[in-house]
């Protein structure tokens, strides 16, 4: 998400293979433009992308709900403000089952701030990490970006022209300002892309200057990764090999493989495609990308309109035919001052860190009757758990006494996400369940025990065993925590939540 700016322009990624080599189209110069416009600028946007999954013929019932499911998706986008590559707000909704769901997004390099109807505090998402301490990530980010232009230069430069492109002037509105603009449309089937690629290897194939350059500037992107991770003295030993022999052992290893693949190329692919007929369906004539640009007088891309149909392979099973993708955007106030819309966190906010917040702990960030506490907990199924453990006897964390199974008490309660506090002094045991937040007591070498506050008996007492860990009954612990407990025949024990 640290590169939600990319996602923003996603068809004029989609696009960069279509218009590849197209040095001028009705007075466009559309290698320019589309370079000049891979460079984030400062801006203001509003798009909307929505997905379509076109339904096989004799679908199921089960499938068809599915995919209507997938139908009521999309995305928008009310109002984007982008200062930077990485310092943006986002104001919009997620569509989904004829319900809507507001959010609001401010992102920095630090990190992302997420605000969404019913959330009693803004979920904050950290993008640093360890390596932030021996690497200057921003000025990384920017040799990355720097890199990430150059390749789609090399690629613009040296991709055949599509077939169906074509450039007229057009009066169109954007942000209710009408404005003079040059509509760009283009068109690409899968199987023309298929024809692009041996003219594309060629031509690279040819470009020793082009292709060592692009290479050096991988090498000074990458290099302080390295650097970083290994040390100076790693890169600064004499017998460490200089820039100049790295891109010129590196040229020589991507110009062979690139002689050897074109050598056989038609070959290859044709066996390729008989190897794997459905390929014949997904890059066959059925998908299309169609795409209409609109530029101002400067060059700046400020609307588009692209829509992707991938075609599906049919077999046994498969439900879609077809996939579409669409997206519509407009863009305003290019490189002017831009005024975030930062997420409001003066009541706090949620710190979310990988393997640190519970599906709990999520849950009751959000109101129960809320869109967004429905969609986790029913829809994405946060709280649900599948646990298998093995033969009782066999696997040593089980241990059998008097008809119980017993495990021990921080895997069982880890694996079910519940807290546990011990009083050392009375060897009683507090499990707090990570969903209700109700109570579980039970002391060791006691059958007394409380759930919720109600008094509850065990068949066997908790207790210490000969290896330190503390024993609890399995099913009683799990089902005091919501779960199902199952034994299949053979031993197995499963257990489940929803």
């Amino acid at each position: 998400m640290k590169r939600m700016s990319k996602w923003l322009a996603l068809p004029l990624v989609l696009l960069l293979v279509i218009l590849s080599g197209c040095q001028a189209v009705g007075g466009l110069d559309v290698n320019k433009a589309l370079q000049k416009n891979l460079a984030v600028k400062s801006s203001e946007s509003r798009q909307k992308v929505t997905i379509e999954a076109i339904p096989a013929d004799n679908v199921s019932a089960e499938d068809k709900k599915i995919i209507d499911l997938i139908n009521s998706i999309s995305v928008t986008v009310d109002h984007a403000k982008v200062k930077d590559a990485s310092t943006m707000s986002l104001k919009g909704s997620v569509g989904f089952s004829g319900e809507k769901l507001p959010y609001h997004l401010s992102i920095d390099a630090k990190g992302i701030t997420i605000q969404v109807e019913g959330a009693k505090q803004p979920v904050y998402i950290s993008l640093e990490d360890a390596s932030s301490e021996y690497l200057d990530l921003e000025s990384y980010n920017k040799q990355a970006q720097e890199l990430g232009l150059q390749a789609t230069g090399f690629l613009l430069k040296h991709m055949p022209n599509p077939s169906s492109i074509s450039v007229k002037k057009v009066q169109e509105k954007i942000n209710e300002e009408s404005l003079s603009l040059t509509q760009l449309h283009a068109e690409i089937r899968g199987d023309e892309l298929v024809k692009m690629i041996k003219p594309f290897l060629t031509n690279v194939s040819k470009d020793e200057a082009g292709l060592k350059e692009l290479i050096g500037g991988y090498y000074d992107a990458i290099y302080p990764i390295l650097n970083a991770q290994f040390g100076t003295d790693a890169f600064e030993d004499e017998s460490a090999p200089s820039k100049e022999l790295a891109v010129s052992a590196m040229y020589g290893i991507v110009q062979e493989t690139l002689n050897e693949l074109l050598k056989e190329y038609d070959q290859q692919a044709a066996a390729l495609f008989e190897e794997m007929p459905e390929l014949n369906t997904l890059l066959g004539k059925d998908t299309v990308l169609k795409a209409d640009l609109y530029f101002d007088s400067d060059l700046n891309m400020v609307k588009q309109n692209v829509e992707l149909a991938v075609a599906i392979p049919q077999g046994e099973g498969v439900p879609v035919k077809a996939f579409k993708v669409r997206s519509e955007s407009e863009m305003w106030n290019v490189g002017g001052n831009i005024a975030l819309d930062h997420v409001d966190v003066s009541a706090g906010k949620l710190s979310v860190a990988d393997e640190e917040i519970t599906p709990g702990q999520l849950l009751r960030n959000f109101e129960p009757g809320s869109i967004i506490y429905k969609l986790l907990k029913d829809e994405m199924q946060i709280t649900s758990k599948y646990i298998l453990i093995g033969y009782p006897g066999d696997y040593y964390e089980v241990i059998q006494k008097n008809g119980t199974s017993f495990v021990p008490l921080r895997y069982l309660t880890a694996e079910l996400d519940a807290e546990i506090k011990w009083n050392k002094a009375t060897k009683s045991i507090t499990i707090i369940d990570d969903i209700t937040q109700a109570e579980i007591v039970l002391t060791v070498d006691s059958k007394q025990a409380k759930v919720a506050g109600e008094a509850a008996a065990l068949s066997e007492p908790a207790f210490i065993h000969t290896d330190g860990k503390t024993y609890v009954p399995l099913r009683f612990i799990a089902e005091a925590l919501g779960a199902k407990v199952q034994v299949d025949g053979d031993g197995w024990i499963t257990i489940t939540r929803d």
